[in-house]
């Protein structure tokens, strides 16, 4: 059964990737489709306050919980801190991702005012 376990939690770390790769990229895909686009921005707002709020992200809760199940050693703290700690950017403090977040979430939101501006002249 831990095998099935970490699965599951290996499955949740595939959705947790492409969740922050939709937030961070997600306004590339939204023109001209007004829904999906309200969708973005309401995960990009999900994404900062997950990043700067003091609650743990669901699926950061998932995946440990699985990770657990599967006797695995589980991470503590957040998804990006962990991952981006291991595989990208050794070191990299929590404030600095939470200013990259806002980064990130300026830069979309000037997509989606430039999109605004250009159909409303």
């Amino acid at each position: 059964m831990p095998e099935v376990y970490g699965a599951i939690a290996a499955l949740i770390l595939a959705v947790h990737a492409i969740w922050i790769l939709w937030v961070v990229f997600g306004a590339l895909w939204t023109r001209s489709r007004r829904w999906l686009a309200w969708l973005h921005v309401l995960s990009l707002l999900w994404g900062v306050v997950a990043e700067a709020g003091p609650w743990p992200c669901p699926l950061t809760l998932a995946e440990q919980f699985f990770e657990d199940r599967a006797g695995r050693v589980r991470y503590h703290g957040s998804f990006l801190v962990y991952y981006l700690d291991k595989l990208v950017y050794p070191g990299v403090s929590a404030t600095l991702l939470v200013w990259c977040a806002v980064g990130v979430c300026t830069v979309n939101v000037l997509v989606y005012w430039r999109r605004w501006r250009h159909r409303h002249r």
